[in-house]
């Protein structure tokens, strides 16, 4: 069943029911402030860094689920109730959420009043909006009380729900001409302070969140919006707040419209104080100018549009399937947004304090995003690069506020050098700047250490020939893409991380994987070295990539299927030898990817297997069978139950390889049937049992060995989004950035037909019909002439090329 529908023409999702499965999620934000809200008012914002920066507070892990957040509340007579159902659960007459592009509006209408909130963070502004539009929709006058609500978290939301001991005495605020301005720590060691300010006078104000709720109250009975009248209440500790009253009447018909501020300011050190305790607010009051009026409220919102009305024209197909629309041309896109902005930071599944950015996570990300914002891109492969350690390895983490690696987590996973050299080829294909490799980058953020770029990438090439071992394929270390793979860990111990620790380090345990990703990378290195002149460094590295195809061929085969690794022991990993993990995902797709198999059958064999053992019809599931016991040789893997997560899920984020492999085989209808498995608009009809949103990737539905089979978890912040992005785009529309042209060579399902591709890259416009599909091998005209090959060369800035693709 579904529980609202794509407005395609809008942008939006419209879910039409409070009670969707579990909690629909939006995005606010573009630049360095960002916001998440639920479809009924749920979620938090923060500055930069999730964990760092915490505006408002939130509680994970929470019965109910998803209380908290931003709150109006109407006080109709007595009749107290919110447009975002939430928290009081009064039945609404109407109900609507609209989750767009970097904004969301709730609707809820009830006994004749009609109350909007529009949600969004301005282009370029460090500020959350809350527009409020209240409308009477009945034949009487109305005289109503209306509430704000946000509770603030003490800024690191970490210590926020740790140290109480400090924490329930330090809450500080100041209230000034109706604004609510929250300073904890400001006095000391901080320079920040959070405002939360109305367009319009108030009637009262509550800062002390005990007194708004009333002790021991939950959200959904506070006090102060039942009693129909603020406290005027001000924090002293405990836990701050802020809450604006608003008296509001309307005549029939009538509509009033109120913007509310919620800002993130900063002051120089010396510039930090008005008066002996009393905030600098100049920051502030010029933020709240800035939104006096609804006009320009609305003028910042337009803004907002346009900024992605401008990124998403970037890449759009037209065909006459309407879901495939929507995920290349809206949904899929602004995800891929969303992840390079967060990583794997702040969701409903990622508390933002546990992990920052990830140098994986990031470098890959950069595959979807990089036509977005490409000068954007280009600041986080510095950023990326800078965590690199001078051994080629790199800080497996590092926190968006300071770009400091993560020591908490360290290094030691292995595949990470070689998604770096991923990211820079994409980049480079993107923009042909490959000046980014003569940029001065330190190793470990050391500016003594500074090296090129370049010398980054070789150090990133190198570093899985410098640590392989007995049969000459890359050592795993720690872990590689797969975390839960810890062949080194032996872990016996409750509570142990499997990821920091390695009880029993040694040269042995081998990844096929890793080798699949040097067969498919390496070459975008060798390019690299090359065009810069350095023509023995390129020889070198299409011999080493050769070198690992024959290891792998020589190695990593196991008859019907690719190995996925030796472990500790020596002992093949995703054998047929085995009664459980006989074949797994990732090393079928990438080592056909790098081109392994192609030409002697191995790939069509291990391809066939994938669709015979591991396909379901919600996807393809990690690996099969799935572990039933803990092999401490193997680690966090087989500590799921079979069918979850790394055992048996179905991991949508390397389903994508399989289904490009597939296209690199000409296989056209098995590729667009397993994209269609798992892309979220393919599933909304089944949305009572995918549960989570019908308009983002999650990064895993649960397996045929799982009791809820088809069910997702961990939604949005994924590098599912990316590579679906990429495998849909590039492989199955076909249409991909190379570094002297961009490849047309599509490979999509029969049932699409013709289609029409629109892509801008390095200022000129292509549009690129497709007559029909279902296989592969299309000849291309180009401006009305037909060309060799499937490479079109890149156009002047200003150029629309016309190409026609006709199988």
């Amino acid at each position: 069943m579904q529980f609202g529908h794509f407005d395609d023409e809008a942008r939006e999702y419209v879910i039409e029911t409070p009670h969707t499965p579990y909690p629909w999620i939006n995005y606010l934000g573009a630049q360095e402030f960002f916001g998440l809200v639920s479809h009924t008012g749920g979620g938090y914002c923060f500055y930069r860094d999730a964990k760092m920066r915490r505006l408002t507070r939130y509680r994970y892990n929470n019965t109910p689920v998803d209380d908290g957040g931003r709150f109006f509340s109407i006080n109709d007579g007595g009749d107290v109730w919110s447009p975002s159902y939430r928290p009081y659960k009064t039945e609404l007459d109407f109900f609507e959420t609209r989750h767009g592009m970097g904004y969301t509006r709730i609707t809820g209408e009830r006994g004749g009043l009609r109350a909007s909130v529009l949600l969004f963070v301005p282009v370029d502004v460090n500020a959350e909006i809350h527009q409020v539009t209240v409308t009477n929709t009945s034949d009487a006058a109305k005289s109503f009380s209306m509430f704000s609500f946000v509770e603030f978290c003490l800024w690191n939301a970490e210590d926020d729900q740790t140290n109480y001991q400090r924490n329930l005495s330090i809450g500080e605020v100041e209230v000034e001409d109706g604004a609510i301005y929250h300073k904890t720590e400001y006095r000391e060691r901080r320079n920040h302070y959070a405002v939360y300010g109305v367009n319009a006078p108030i009637a009262g104000f509550d800062t002390d969140r005990d007194t708004y709720l009333g002790y021991g109250n939950g959200f959904h009975e506070a006090a102060v919006p039942h009693a129909g009248k603020s406290e005027n209440s001000v924090a002293s500790g405990w836990y701050p707040c802020a809450s604006h009253q608003l008296e509001i009447e309307l005549a029939p018909g009538e509509s009033k419209t109120y913007t509310f501020v919620l800002g993130y300011l900063e002051n120089a050190e010396d510039d930090k104080w008005e008066s002996l305790g009393v905030i600098n607010k100049t920051g502030a009051k010029a933020l709240l100018a800035r939104f006096a009026t609804n006009e320009s409220t609305d003028a910042e919102f337009a803004k907002l549009k346009a900024y992605w009305d401008q990124l998403l024209g970037s890449y759009t197909v037209e065909s006459g399937d309407d879901k495939l629309n929507r995920m290349v041309n809206i949904w899929n896109q602004y995800q891929c947004m969303v992840t390079y902005n967060m990583s794997r930071s702040a969701s409903y599944f990622e508390t933002g304090m546990g992990r920052g950015m990830g140098f994986r996570d990031s470098s890959q990300d950069l595959l979807g995003f990089v036509h977005l914002v490409p000068e954007r891109a280009r600041e986080r492969i510095i950023d990326i690069a800078s965590t690199q350690f001078e051994d080629g390895s790199a800080y497996h983490q590092y926190q968006p506020l300071t770009k400091r690696g993560n020591h908490a987590l360290g290094s030691g996973f292995n595949d990470d050098p070689l998604w770096l050299i991923a990211g820079v080829g994409a980049y480079v294909k993107e923009t042909g700047d490959f000046g980014i490799l003569d940029e001065m980058v330190p190793f470990d953020n050391d500016e003594s250490k500074a090296q090129s770029l370049m010398e980054h990438l070789k150090r990133s090439f190198n570093h899985p020939l410098e640590k392989a071992g007995p049969h000459g394929l890359p050592l795993i270390g720690r872990a590689d893409w797969n975390d839960c793979l810890n062949l080194n860990c032996f872990s016996s111990t409750p509570g142990e991380s499997f990821q920091t620790t390695e009880n029993q380090a040694g040269g042995v345990a081998e990844s096929v994987f890793i080798a699949g990703m040097f067969a498919a990378i390496g070459p975008d290195y060798a390019v690299l070295a090359r065009r810069r002149g350095d023509d023995a460094e390129a020889d070198r590295a299409e011999s080493a990539v050769a070198d690992m195809k024959q290891a792998v061929v020589d190695h990593g085969w196991d008859g019907e299927w690719f190995l996925r690794a030796y472990d500790f022991y020596g002992n093949k990993v995703g054998t047929n030898d085995t009664d459980e993990g006989k074949i797994w995902i990732e090393p079928q797709g990438y080592c056909i990817m790098g081109g392994i198999g192609i030409d002697d059958g191995k790939a069509i064999k291990a391809l066939d297997s994938c669709r015979e053992r591991l396909n379901t019809p919600h996807g393809m599931v990690l690996q099969n069978p799935a572990y039933t016991t803990y092999k401490i040789e193997l680690g966090e893997v087989s500590t799921y139950p079979p069918g979850y997560k790394e055992n048996g899920g179905i991991f949508c984020h390397n389903n994508p390889w399989v289904i490009i492999a597939e296209t690199i085989v000409g296989r056209a209808e098995y590729a667009w049937e397993y994209y269609k498995q798992i892309a979220p608009a393919y599933r909304e009809e089944i949305s009572e049992v995918h549960r989570l949103e019908p308009y983002a990737y999650a990064q895993m539905i649960a397996g045929k060995d799982a009791s809820r089979h088809g069910e997702a978890k961990n939604s949005w912040l994924t590098g599912t989004a990316s590579w679906n992005f990429v495998t849909v785009s590039q492989y199955l529309l076909g249409v991909r950035a190379d570094y002297d042209g961009l490849v047309v060579d599509p490979c999509i399902g029969e049932e699409v037909g013709e289609y029409t591709v629109r892509r801008q890259i390095r200022g000129a416009t292509y549009v690129i019909n497709v007559k029909s599909t279902g296989a592969k091998g299309a000849r291309l005209t180009v401006d009305g002439v037909p060309i060799e090959g499937n490479t079109v060369p890149y156009a002047v800035a200003g150029s629309i090329v016309q190409v026609t693709a006709t199988l």
